[in-house]
């Protein structure tokens, strides 16, 4: 998995290579969004989850994204993922029902990824 952070962040070149070598054209990413983390590159979000949550981040804070290098505007984010599932936390869909948190993503996703 690769993890992109403000520090260390990950171009579209990058992003577009790890789309060719698992689903042709998208990147499953788990973003943390306390800690300003986006993991990138795996089968299932759910393994990105796992890692990051072994290494101390708190549930409520990560949130399932899929990438599209090869897209233009918003449509190359895209909030659906099995994790975002948390009627407990008060999120009812695979997306991302809250407008704040679907904002605080793009802006995680803006800083750590060079466009």
């Amino acid at each position: 998995m690769r993890r992109a952070t403000k520090a260390d962040p990950v171009s579209m070149d990058e992003l577009r290579q790890l789309a060719e070598r698992r689903f042709g054209d998208m990147v499953k990413a788990v973003v943390d969004l306390r800690r300003g983390i986006l993991l990138l590159d795996a089968e299932l979000h759910a393994d990105q989850e796992a890692e990051l949550l072994a290494e101390g981040s708190a549930q409520g804070d990560l949130w399932g994204i899929n990438l599209y290098p090869a897209a233009d505007g918003a449509d190359w984010l895209e909030f659906d993922s099995m994790i975002n599932l948390r009627p407990s936390f008060g999120n009812r869909s695979r997306g991302v029902d809250e407008p704040a948190t679907r904002e605080a993503i793009i802006a995680l996703v803006d800083r750590v990824v060079r466009r």
